[in-house]
């Protein structure tokens, strides 16, 4: 039986190891995963969503601080079409970002930034822009566009020195998708590097509807096979979704996928932004815990713990500080249904808003608890200690763990042992 180990995945000139950790947003995937990712000759994400608040974590700036204190005045105001990021301090906060990481960067791997395209910033076109620009800028590898089709991405970047230079990516979760991006991108002479082909049962915001259980990451890439050999198009296919062990990524190799998105597995190692807490309620749930749901205002569905403490929460929208979704008119899904139950509960000190989230200022806190499908299997990654918790992981264990297993094993760290109090 074939490992990881024994495929690579070709990138232009050079090859890696088929392993990619997917990006999860809000500073999760770290420089420090992407880092260790790229150390062992793979591929690491960081991302760029919320950067600013990101920055100023790491780096001590006070962009959202200023932003607030700029539009203090809009706080109590439903309308918050005025709230408009500042495009330079939007650029300095992602060459900060990216260019620390690309600094620190060892190995013969590559760090990726991961783009949401779903990030409209009341400028979807310009902010969008700004983003793309200043990751090139700071000398990022290559940039992965997730959540949304991407029609007009590459168009934003086209005259940058860079545009052919690094590595270009997008994220499908169908035929059509990828049809319909290959038809507008195909006037610009300039094809994606690599396609990840992401299946139903990956953590966060899904590419598909409420039907997703109907569908399957194996028939899906079965078909995008299909329809690249059917039109001649040798670009590397990665699968993910549902990875979660080293075989499971085989069987995708030996079907001739180019690599794999892992991403599940590495929410408990030390390396992942994720508070301790948050990394024991991932590794303690189960199966039942999973579920997916419509309370994103992306309109996407969204896969998380059932105990998260974002659904239900009626904060005031906090777009005066963060406003990363705010569309092209300043308007926001949660924004609409907060306002309903203001207007529906006059007399109330608090509302409760159960079919859409204030997205950005969970995400901040660490309080929406988005995961993959598999989340429930991680206690079996690790173990469960004397005092009730789980052993966290380290982000080397679980990348050579996916690369040289075999036979659906899973390979159990070495057991921590507690001082006494």
């Amino acid at each position: 039986m074939k490992r990881v180990d024994d495929f690579r995945l070709r990138l232009g000139n050079k090859e890696y190891v088929p392993i990619m950790i997917g990006g999860m947003g809000v500073d999760i995937s770290t420089s420090e995963l992407a880092l260790e990712a790229a150390r062992l000759g793979g591929i690491g994400h960081i991302s760029d969503a919320m950067v600013e608040d990101v920055s100023d974590r790491k780096f001590d700036t006070s962009y959202v601080k200023d932003k607030t204190k700029t539009y203090k005045f809009n706080i109590n105001n439903m309308d918050k079409a005025v709230v408009q990021f500042d495009l330079a301090r939007l650029a300095d906060a992602t060459r900060r970002h990216v260019g620390a990481t690309m600094e620190a960067k060892r190995g013969d791997g590559l760090i990726f930034v991961n783009c949401m395209e779903k990030l409209t910033m009341n400028s979807p076109r310009e902010t969008l822009r700004t983003r793309l620009t200043a990751a090139l800028d700071a000398g990022i590898d290559g940039i992965t566009m997730s959540a949304g089709l991407h029609l007009g991405s590459f168009a934003l970047i086209a005259d940058h020195p860079r545009f052919r230079d690094a590595k270009l990516g997008i994220i499908v979760s169908s035929v059509r998708a990828l049809q319909i991006f290959l038809r507008k991108v195909a006037k610009l002479d300039r094809l994606p590097d690599f396609i990840i082909v992401e299946g139903p049962l990956a953590g966060g915001h899904l590419g598909f509807g409420m039907d997703w259980a109907e569908y399957d990451l194996h028939t899906i890439m079965d078909e995008i096979h299909a329809y690249m050999r059917a039109e001649k198009l040798e670009i590397p296919l990665i699968a993910a979704g549902g990875v979660f062990t080293g075989t499971d990524a085989a069987g995708f190799l030996e079907k001739g996928a180019a690599g794999v998105q892992v991403a599940t597995r590495f929410t408990i190692t030390h390396e992942c932004g994720l508070p301790d807490k948050v990394k024991q309620e991932y590794v303690r749930a189960t199966e039942d815990d999973i579920i997916v749901n419509g309370i994103s205002p992306t309109g996407y569905p969204m896969r998380m713990l059932r105990s998260t403490p974002a659904i239900g929460a009626g904060i005031r929208p906090g777009c005066e500080s963060y406003g990363y979704l705010l569309d092209a008119t300043g308007n926001c899904s949660y924004i609409n249904s907060y306002n309903r139950e203001v207007l529906a509960n006059p007399d109330s000190k608090t509302v409760v808003v159960m079919d859409k989230t204030c997205l950005c200022t969970h995400m901040r806190n660490f309080n929406c608890w988005t995961c993959g499908h598999y989340t429930y299997r991680l206690k079996d990654t690790t173990h469960k200690l004397a005092d009730g918790s789980y052993q966290m992981l380290s982000a080397e264990h679980v990348f050579q763990d996916y690369q040289f297993s075999v036979d659906n094993q899973i390979a159990l760290p070495v057991r921590q042992e507690i001082a006494p109090a």
